[in-house]
């Protein structure tokens, strides 16, 4: 895709309807001359998971700094748990908790160790802090490791032990940048576990993700980032709509079945040497019953049908198509 369509450009901002519990108006961060967020707005109702999108530099991480206090924006109004971060920046600290793209544990200690470190920095009572270690490595499946190095954890213990340690202040929103950057599969699906957990649990999740289909399982809302600002925002299926490109593809042994279907069907794409048919359509029942209840009438027998519909990948790169490489080609689904 060489650029974005038009009405992708113009797609506004949703409004968050529950009580926000992360909110950002004309937020502007500038290194030098150049400028890394330029007026973003983001609003997240509380008990959540937002997702921010963007190519590798379009500046989720500096996102992510300024709202949780790391680093202070050049302009712009912020709004966390009710907090100002400007004026009430510990109020702010006291409600967040913050996994970053590098994992925070120390790999001199033990994992249990690393836990109750956390909970002497939180200030919580021996017994209390020791209750809350045992609690959260059960809950994180680290009972058995937790008296082990964390240099002997794997990829995934680790990100679950830092994501543990975030936990023990029992933050209601938590930032989580990139958490399953460089797991395994197995890994990653159990990460995201634990996240629909949390929200279970009334917490607020604010995810950056270089996985498409991560921001697709997980998110309730979504924005891409792009070029300082945010070109869009809304739910998966939301952003999915405004993408065209949907379609129905026949592939045909036949080549009398391929002419006899290419002759009768309309506004379709034909590839003759492949002996397939592909018919625009919305992915929709409705539309597939149609093509196929033609297909009985007609006596016109296709060997394979397949159905694309747009997926997060093609709202990615139809947004940032002009610093993204080309697009791969589309999945689609044998039916």
């Amino acid at each position: 895709m060489s650029a974005a369509p038009r009405r992708l450009r113009a797609m506004t901002t949703t409004t968050a309807t529950a009580t926000t519990a992360i909110a950002a108006t004309g937020l502007r961060k500038s290194y030098g001359d150049k400028t890394v967020l330029d007026g973003v707005d983001l609003h997240v109702p509380e008990g959540t998971v937002f997702s921010l999108l963007g190519p590798n530099g379009a500046g989720k991480t500096t996102a992510v700094k300024i709202l949780s206090t790391l680093i202070t924006a050049d302009a712009g109004g912020i709004r966390i748990a009710g907090h100002d971060p400007a004026t009430h920046p510990d109020a702010v600290r006291g409600a967040i908790g913050v996994t970053g793209q590098f994992s925070a544990v120390d790999n001199l200690i033990t994992g249990e160790e690393n836990m109750l470190l956390m909970a002497d920095l939180h200030h919580l009572p021996r017994r209390e802090g020791r209750r809350v270690t045992d609690e959260l490595l059960a809950r994180f499946d680290l009972t058995d490791a937790a008296r082990e190095p964390a240099a002997a954890y794997s990829g995934g213990m680790r990100r679950r032990l830092d994501i543990a340690m975030t936990l023990v202040g029992s933050p209601r929103i938590i930032f989580l940048d990139e958490p399953t950057t460089g797991l395994d599969p197995r890994s990653r699906h159990t990460m995201w576990h634990i996240i629909r957990e949390l929200v279970t649990d009334g917490v607020t999740v604010f995810l950056t993700t270089q996985y498409l289909e991560e921001a697709d399982e997980l998110a309730d809302s979504i924005a891409v980032l792009h070029g300082g600002r945010i070109v869009a925002h809304g739910t998966a299926d939301e952003l999915k709509r405004l993408v065209p490109g949907g379609h129905v593809r026949l592939r045909f042994e036949d080549p009398g079945a391929y002419e006899r279907a290419a002759g009768e069907l309309r506004e379709t794409v034909r590839d003759d040497q492949a002996l397939t048919l592909q018919i625009p359509s919305d992915g929709s029942q409705r539309e597939l019953r149609a093509i196929l209840d033609w297909l009985d009438a007609a006596d016109v027998h296709a060997d394979t049908l397949t159905v694309h519909t747009p997926d997060l990948d093609d709202v990615f790169f139809a947004l940032t198509a002009t610093t993204t490489a080309a697009r791969p080609s589309p999945k689609e689904n044998v039916r």
